[in-house]
């Protein structure tokens, strides 16, 4: 008891100490993985540690880009345990009238206009501001600070917060700016800690060298007083009317600058140009895909426009586009194109069509949403991403640029069912003659999960039935453990009566025998009939006192436990016709293996009986024991040469019932056969457990579980 309760304590020691050991390294990869200084690395195409809350976030030439003019789209990472820490970027606006910049501290995030808790400091067009505020599920406190030159479109700006306590700064330069521009704000409650993050509102942003670094409170001192320095400093810059030129009229002209009209025609009629044609032809259109090719679409159709002379675009911009056209098998692609930005728009939203549909041609270069299942995925060539589907017959491919795109293909889960918004396009370039056609995905936005794998999967299957033959056998070993509880416990409370009956019933016999035997010793020789009862009594005790040893003897487990069945039952024979001439012969056939307690007692006590009977009403001359083993069964034969009797198959008497009964109790056979003067022959025929194997312990489990319910 004391050796395995040590090993139980050993075995939970080293589990504990096992498990410690995991969590310690968890929290130290995580602490490691958010901890300050942070840097980016946009420029190795890395994103998988930011998390999106709205907007089309992705990767462009080492940059992050957001082409949304969703109003609050927020893209955070680090650890809401920072607390005081410094934080700067290049930012870009990519609208006319919006802003983009940066949050600090920020908490509690869901998507939504300023539904998170924190500070945000970025660069608006609309006012040629730098705009500070604290947001807290609602916008509070704005202050502004103006720009002297404008805040213009599609020009990098840095711009740094820094955080100490409740003091919050923030300050801007840029290349069009006559002087920077700074900005505090000091209040007397404020989240004390939070993440860091990117915001743009009503407008689409690009954000490079995101650095964040524990600050202190010298930090913001040296931004307040900058405040105070170009203050006085803007006083000489103002216009004569005493206000700060805010360019203003530099941002009209750059927004009105070549907006000349010009002759424009559909799309879908370049298709129509002789393709030995070289003249220039215009189209206007709606940006539907910046990377790796620009795509604009009308209302009649796409093009494809590579390598094109044009300022930095977002989806949803109009355009205007004018080049060679080369018309194609079912689009056309305009070559040399000068492309002119109209004005910031809105995405179109995209034509759902099927997979059948698309692998026609009828919508190439066009902005459309198929669904399908996923069936693999894999990285191509430069990091891209291609995702294999499948929308009943039809086989297509998704291609998507590197970044965030390498976390969304460790998420998605083959034989998902995927919904997908992109470019269909059926150029063999981008084919390669593998599939009908390709869907060229702006961003990971575009990619929904509409319903998982089913859980009936090769895989889960696998796992479920090894989960199952797992918990098979732990029940088998929970019940066999409890079993030989069980019968421990019956062996025991045995052996307890065997001993009360040998300190009670055996030695009161004993007493009163002798008690008996000293009466008529003391009795006259004249009392006759007094001695013969006396006699008659004296046998009675005797006879009586040999029946309680005998059952004494058969409650007592500790012969069958230490010598096996047959020794056991030998000595039993052996006992009952001790000093008379009955010829004892035990025998055994086969490989003896180990039997379970269940079978090894009830055989004994079937054969203890046997014994007896052949004994006391048979008069033997010899009586024959063997046990004989075959593959999955033992059989018991107790057999003597006596007067025997006549077997009618109606077993009456209370023992040779008793000796079925107990053969019911372990599925035995049990058989009689005897006839008179001819002896009488016992068989019983238990079934074993087989022998373990990889290939039939299930059977055997099931078949001890079908056993234990039939006897329960």
């Amino acid at each position: 008891m004391r050796v395995a309760f040590f090993k139980r304590s050993v075995l939970f020691g080293l589990a504990s100490l096992f498990a410690c050991s995991i969590f310690v390294l968890a929290a130290y990869f995580q602490l490691r993985q958010q901890r300050l200084p942070y840097h980016d690395s946009f420029v190795k195409e890395k994103a998988d540690e930011w998390q999106a809350f709205g907007g089309t976030w992705e990767l462009n030439e080492g940059a992050m880009r957001n082409e949304s003019d969703e109003r609050g789209a927020k893209l955070l990472t680090g650890s809401s345990n920072w607390r005081d820490y410094s934080l700067e970027a290049d930012v870009q606006l990519l609208g006319h009238d919006g802003d983009a910049g940066l949050i600090a501290r920020a908490t509690d995030e869901e998507e939504g206009v300023d539904s998170y808790s924190g500070y945000y400091a970025g660069l608006r067009n609309r006012d040629n501001a730098l705009v500070v505020g604290r947001a807290d599920h609602g916008w509070t406190g704005e202050q502004t600070a103006p720009l002297t030159g404008g805040v213009h479109p599609f020009l990098w700006y840095h711009l740094k917060i820094v955080t100490v306590g409740c003091n919050f700064a923030a300050v801007v330069s840029g290349p069009r700016l006559a002087l920077p521009a700074a900005s505090t704000m000091i209040r007397k409650d404020c989240p004390r800690s939070g993440r860091i993050g990117l915001r743009s509102y009503s407008s689409g942003g690009i954000w490079r060298n995101v650095h964040a670094s524990a600050a202190e409170y010298s930090d913001f001192q040296k931004i307040e007083s900058e405040v105070a320095n170009l203050s006085a400093r803007a006083l000489a810059v103002s216009s004569p009317n005493g206000q700060p030129e805010h360019g203003a009229k530099i941002s009209t002209q750059d927004r009105d600058r070549d907006h000349r009209p010009s002759v424009t025609q559909p799309i879908s009629s370049l298709r129509l140009v002789p393709s030995s044609n070289s003249t220039n032809a215009s189209i206007r259109g709606v940006v539907v895909l910046t990377s790796p090719v620009l795509f604009v679409e009308d209302t009649t159709g796409g093009v494809a426009i590579p390598n094109p002379d044009a300022p930095p675009l977002k989806v949803g911009d109009e355009v205007e586009a004018t080049g060679v056209p080369q018309p194609k098998d079912f689009s056309s692609v305009l070559q040399n194109a000068k492309v002119r930005l109209l004005w910031a728009g809105t995405p179109i939203p995209p034509l759902s069509v099927t997979a059948s549909q698309a692998a026609t041609g009828a919508f190439d270069a066009t902005f459309v949403e198929v669904e399908g299942h996923l069936i693999g995925k894999e990285t191509g060539p430069a990091n891209t991403v291609i995702l294999q589907l499948q929308q009943g017959e039809q086989a297509f491919r998704a291609l998507m640029g590197p970044g965030r795109a390498d976390l969304l293909l460790r998420k998605l889960k083959i034989n998902s069912l995927l919904r997908l918004r992109g470019i269909a396009v059926v150029d063999s370039k981008y084919t390669e003659n593998l599939t009908p056609f390709v869907m060229l995905l702006p961003s990971t936005d575009n990619v929904d999960v509409l319903a998982g794998p089913p859980w009936w999967s090769t895989g889960h299957l696998v796992a479920i039935a090894v989960s199952a033959l797992i918990l098979a056998l732990v029940v088998q070993v929970f019940y066999g453990r409890v079993e030989r509880w069980r019968l421990r416990a019956v062996l025991d409370e045995r052996q307890r009566l065997a001993h009360e009956m040998h300190d009670t019933i055996a030695q009161s016999f004993a007493g009163i025998g002798f008690q008996l035997q000293a009466i008529r010793n003391d009795l006259r020789e004249k009392n006759p009939a007094v001695h013969r009862q006396l006699d008659l009594a004296c046998d009675l005790v005797r006879h009586s006192h040999e029946e309680a040893r005998r059952s004494i003897a058969t409650l007592r487990p500790e012969s069958l436990e230490s010598i096996g069945l047959l020794p056991a039952l030998e000595q039993c024979a052996r006992r009952l016709v001790n000093g008379g001439s009955v010829d004892i012969k035990t025998s055994i056939f086969g490989d003896e293996r180990p039997m379970p307690i269940r079978v090894s007692d009830t055989l004994f006590r079937i054969g203890q009986e046997a014994i007896a009977n052949a004994v006391r009403h048979a008069a033997p001359a010899s009586l024959s024991i063997s046990l004989s083993y075959v593959r999955d069964s033992v059989c018991l034969i107790v057999e003597d040469d006596g007067v025997g009797f006549c077997n009618t198959g109606d077993l009456l008497g209370f023992g040779l019932r008793g000796m079925r009964n107990r053969a019911d109790t372990i599925a035995a056979k049990f058989n009689i056969v005897s006839s008179p003067n001819s002896g009488t022959r016992v068989e019983v025929a238990s079934p074993l457990p087989p022998r373990f194997s990889l290939a039939n312990w299930p059977v055997q489990i099931w078949r001890n579980l079908q056993e234990r319910h039939f006897h329960a």
